[in-house]
Order: C-alpha cells, then structure tokens, then sequence
C-alpha cells in the first residue's frame, strides 16, 4: 500500500501514458472516419448539384426552342405549314 506523500509509482506513470495514447490514437481514429464521411457527403452534394444543373440547363433549352416553335405556330406561315403535314388543305 502507498503511503500518503508518495506520488506516483512508476507502474503507474507507464499506465497513465499508455491509456494516454490509446485514448489519443482512439480520437485520431474517430477524426479521421468523421472526416472520411464528410469528404464522401461532400462528393455526393456536388454530384447531384451538377446532375440538377445538367437538368436545368436541358429544361431550360426545352422552354427556349417551345417559345420558338409557339411564335412559328403562331404566325400564319406555321399554322399553315401544321395544317399541311396533317392531312389538312
């Protein structure tokens, strides 16, 4: 048994150190999967950010060439030429 007043024996300095090192090695570890995750969610999020502005970009050519072919429908030349491809004379 230790008396009071004698401080830490060396057993348990080593204890204390090693417990030391496995909890920061442990810590280390967990960092680094947190880390590894967030780089992963981070990959997906600019993923399907581009696939969403892939998306936008083709509807947005949609709209553009529907407003081209609702003024050429519009105008007498288009309707005319509709009527003409179907079967109308």
């Amino acid at each position: 048994m230790s008396k009071k007043g004698e401080g830490i024996s060396e057993e348990k300095a080593k204890r204390i150190a090693v417990g030391a090192t496995v909890a920061g090695v442990l810590l280390i570890i967990f960092l680094v999967v947190i880390l590894i995750i967030q780089f992963v969610t981070i990959g997906v999020a600019n993923s399907k950010k581009e696939q969403l502005n892939d998306l936008i970009d083709e509807y947005e050519q949609s709209i553009e060439q529907g407003e081209r072919d609702l003024n050429w429908y519009k105008n007498g030349e288009g309707l005319y030429w509709y009527a003409r491809r179907n079967g109308f004379k």
